[in-house]
């Protein structure tokens, strides 16, 4: 299923670009994943460990998600284990047969290599979650680096994380693409100095959801658009 049309086509300048930034959930990797991870499975879990229904398990938790989202706390395995007393980090590694690539994510690194582009992954993932993202999918040594937002010190929906995130690496922003899933994160990269047409947004995050195209950003469904 495909909602609205997009208002921008994604059109890049290999010639100007050099430096590939890419999000990692829902851009790279499909976010069935995540979704059904936070959203049914620690649900069951925390309602069996609890005695309570699954009903009242998902609303205590989603009431809990919202208060973080955005934040580092967000994505902190560490700090969901201790907030929920489940071992999050072996409950993602019993469910990690549900991670994904995207449909030619593979074909487009492979792409940006052949044409001498550095490409880096930046991402909000804890690094627990990427060691066992990054273990099941073999898809790290594309990379120049690998960059976390607790690396940083501060999640990717602040325009500061752009900064810190140019110092860290030296790249230039109008030679610059970003591709991304999450629409905050491409407004505060926008804020940041990148060009709007450098920002790229996936339409297609979730093999299971609807493409929703954005109507601020040039969007993609698959990375073979951008392959020319």
């Amino acid at each position: 299923m495909i909602l609205g049309k997009p208002k921008f086509e994604a059109k890049i300048d290999w010639q100007v670009i050099d430096t590939i930034l890419l999000d990692m959930d829902g851009t790279l990797l499909d976010k069935h994943f995540d979704d059904y991870f936070w959203e049914e499975y620690v649900p069951v879990v925390f309602a069996e460990k609890n005695k309570i229904s699954i009903f009242d398990a998902e609303e205590k938790l989603l009431a809990r998600y919202r208060k973080k989202e955005g934040s580092l706390d967000w994505t902190d395995l560490d700090f969901w284990s201790k907030e929920l007393g489940l071992d999050i980090v072996s409950l993602k590694k019993k469910m990690n047969y549900l991670i994904k690539v995207h449909p030619y994510v593979i074909d487009f690194l492979k792409y940006c290599q052949k044409n001498d582009k550095k490409i880096y992954l930046v991402t909000n993932a804890h690094s627990k979650t990427l060691a066992i993202k990054m273990e099941k999918t073999g898809i790290a040594n594309y990379f120049e680096r690998i960059i976390c937002s607790e690396e940083v010190g501060m999640a990717k929906e602040d325009p500061e994380f752009w900064e810190k995130l140019e110092e860290m690496i030296n790249f230039s922003k109008d030679r610059t693409i970003l591709a991304e899933d999450n629409e905050k994160v491409l407004d505060a990269a926008q804020k940041f100095g990148f060009f709007r047409d450098q920002l790229i947004f996936v339409a297609k995050s979730s093999s299971t959801m609807p493409v929703i195209h954005s109507k601020k950003f040039p969007s993609i469904i698959f990375f073979k658009e951008l392959i020319v």
